[in-house]
């Protein structure tokens, strides 16, 4: 069980996803794929996060990684989104989640990132860096890197943090691929190739990583 990234988007409605805390633990890959995989999960991440309605959670399975999806409601204007391996709880995920955030919302006001964020969607300031966001996780939020830290055990953390219960009585939509959440009409193919954040390289690895799950089903 293996937790790779832990996202922060501020989630304007009907505008693109701005991220703005990224933590990463990338240490499982080698060194020559890490920059490529956090190029995926950083695509997986702003994709599900912009179809993800207020108050919504859900998990998304692409190939061997889930993106566990938590939308606060349209007045918090964030999203959270831990991308993990298949194999980790989803209750755990969704308990790290809703206790990031609410200590985000308590810790970062929306004053310090909003103007820059209103920038981004209208076009008159670059989207942040890959793998970056727009404020600083060592100093604006450190929190995160501890957070993806402390649930590298989900064991240890479900005995430490007590689940809300609203989160026992909460639906979480479980989605086996990414193409369940897009909209009607929108091919992933095609959203990857015109994606701005991914390179040719970034591109490829996923174009052969998906035709060789393709071809291997078992019946």
């Amino acid at each position: 069980m293996k937790l790779y990234g832990l996202l922060i988007f501020a989630n304007p409605p009907g505008a693109p996803a701005v991220p703005l805390v990224s933590a990463w633990d990338l240490g499982s890959f080698s060194w020559m794929q890490r920059g490529t995989v956090q190029d995926i999960m950083g695509f997986m991440s702003k994709t599900v996060a912009e179809r993800t309605a207020p108050t919504q959670r859900q998990s998304v399975q692409e190939n061997s990684y889930v993106a566990h999806v938590h939308s606060r409601p349209a007045s918090d204007g964030i999203c959270g989104v831990l991308v993990s391996d298949a194999e980790y709880p989803t209750r755990v995920a969704f308990s790290l989640l809703n206790n990031m955030l609410d200590e985000f919302i308590i810790k970062v006001p929306k004053m310090r990132y909003e103007s820059h964020v209103n920038r981004i969607t209208t076009g008159s300031a670059p989207q942040p860096s890959k793998g970056e966001g727009v404020l600083t996780t060592t100093s604006d939020f450190p929190q995160a890197q501890e957070y993806l830290a402390r649930y590298q055990d989900p064991r240890q953390a479900d005995t430490i943090m007590k689940v809300q219960q609203e989160l026992d009585e909460t639906k979480i939509v479980l989605h086996q691929t990414i193409e369940s959440v897009l909209q009607r009409g929108e091919d992933l193919d095609k959203l990857v190739e015109k994606s701005g954040s991914l390179n040719a390289q970034s591109k490829m690895f996923y174009k052969t990583a998906k035709k060789q799950n393709s071809c291997c089903v078992v019946m």
